[in-house]
């Protein structure tokens, strides 16, 4: 398993996967402002293949984990945690303090997950995702390192 940056080369196989994971998927549009703003956009590969991404963003001493996923095939594996840690690695390595995230608060399993990894709920943040029907709240959750 190797870590590398991604490029714009590389967003048509990470497209896929965030469309047969997200049910409101980020557009490549969404992926090249975050290129083009020098965002911390990794990916993980498996024998060549990408099987999971993070787009990550360094606000002075905070990390804000933007957007993280795991091709659906290659979950349940371990991976997700592995490129979590790997996030946490660079989050330390750029002098952060604090990981911060969003996520949807009916997704129980990345909930939990992130709870496993150390994160704890800060808050939730009213009517922030899109969702059927309406809006979503979100919870903000945070890992002090």
């Amino acid at each position: 398993m190797q870590f590398s940056d991604f490029e714009e080369s590389d967003l048509s196989d990470i497209e896929l996967i965030e469309n047969e994971v997200h049910a409101y998927p980020w557009t490549r549009g969404n992926f090249l402002d975050s290129i083009k703003a020098s965002h911390t956009c990794l990916m993980m590969k498996l024998n060549e293949e990408i099987i999971g991404y993070a787009v990550i963003m360094f606000v002075l001493d905070e990390c804000n984990l933007l957007n993280i996923c795991i091709k659906k095939s290659m979950q349940k594996k371990g991976y997700g945690s592995s490129l979590l840690r790997e996030i946490i690695r660079r989050a330390g390595l750029s002098h952060s303090k604090t990981i911060y995230l969003e996520v949807r608060l009916s997704n129980h399993t990345a909930i939990y997950f992130y709870d496993k990894h150390g994160f704890n709920e800060m808050s939730i943040r009213k009517n922030y995702y899109r969702a059927k029907g309406g809006r979503e709240d979100a919870v903000l959750m945070g890992l002090v390192i």
